[in-house]
């Protein structure tokens, strides 16, 4: 086993909200960094206590802007640069993560692209959580601990104690995550059948399943401008359900996002603190991950398995 190095752990500017809370809850102090703006808009960062020997953990969410991702490879460089034993990159959000395959001609795949420039900058070891795709682990040549939100979720859709309870898929994409809710929970599956034209644009959705008198949970990654989710839940309300509540890990909700959910059907999102709501809303609940992270950091760091923070 290689000799225990000191452990630091530090935060990007935009994820420094959750980073505080899973310091907190590992017992930790956050190290010290900064980062300088020029007036054109460039910014540099360094680090203001040693790393050298360290094993340097830095949690940054690469929500938009691109900044966030740059400011991310930035540190890392700084910390090889100044001698850290390993750098773990903690990303509770992967951005880019839906540009996973090249589904037409003439495209980039983002997230291999953002995998190769981690791994160039000095990253050692990525921690992330319910990435739009399972296979993106395989674009890194590196260790990839995928968490998943379900630790999280369950315990609290168990708590609600909801009375002829189904689970709901979105899109067809998202089966496997809602079949596998749905046995642990042991209740019945729908999916919402959805087609686009263009992303971020539903042209035509059905139901496949039974929903009368039910109460529908839909799980799912991320939510984005909520033109799937509302309009699956405003269907479902109008087939009869009881009401519908939507679980999902990642809230970039852009766009019109807030809008729709305050005029939808949807009685409940709760949503994890991985991204930072931009504001709040009567209808959002959000659930933290901090002590998820914290728990995994510390398990990584003293070479223990983590395999018990896999609920589903």
């Amino acid at each position: 086993m290689p000799p225990k190095a000191p452990i630091k752990i530090f935060s990007g500017t935009s994820t420094r909200y959750l980073a505080e809370k899973i310091s907190l809850s590992s017992g930790r102090e956050l190290g010290s960094h900064n980062c300088l703006r020029f007036s054109d808009g460039e910014f540099a960062t360094a680090y203001e206590e040693t790393v050298r020997g360290s094993h340097v953990f830095l949690i940054q969410s690469t929500f938009p802007p691109a900044d966030n991702l740059m400011e991310l490879l930035m540190l890392v460089d700084a910390a090889k640069r100044a001698s850290a034993y390993k750098i773990v990159a903690v990303m509770p959000y992967f951005g880019y993560a839906r540009q996973d395959r090249k589904d037409q001609p003439r495209v980039s795949i983002g997230a291999k692209l953002v995998a190769d420039m981690l791994s160039t900058a000095g990253v050692d070891r990525v921690i992330t959580m319910d990435l739009h795709a399972d296979q993106i682990q395989g674009f890194f040549d590196i260790p990839v601990d995928h968490l998943y939100a379900s630790s999280i979720f369950v315990p609290h859709i168990k708590h609600m104690n909801l009375e002829n309870l189904v689970i709901a898929s979105p899109d067809v994409g998202g089966t496997k995550r809602a079949n596998t809710y749905a046995k642990f929970l042991e209740t019945p599956m729908v999916i919402c059948h959805k087609s686009r034209s263009k992303a971020n644009v539903v042209d035509e959705m059905r139901i496949i399943g039974d929903v009368t008198d039910k109460n529908v949970i839909i799980v799912d990654d991320m939510i984005d401008t909520a033109g799937t989710m509302t309009k699956a839940a405003d269907m479902m309300m109008e087939a009869g359900a009881r009401s519908v509540r939507a679980f999902t890990t990642h809230a970039v909700l852009s766009g019109p996002a807030y809008d729709r959910i305050e005029n939808s059907s949807l009685t409940e999102l709760i949503v994890t603190d991985s991204i930072p709501l931009k504001k709040s809303s009567p209808k959002i609940k959000v659930l933290s991950v901090a002590q998820l992270f914290a728990d995994t950091i510390e398990k990584v760091y003293n070479y223990q398995s983590i395999s018990n923070q896999f609920l589903l």
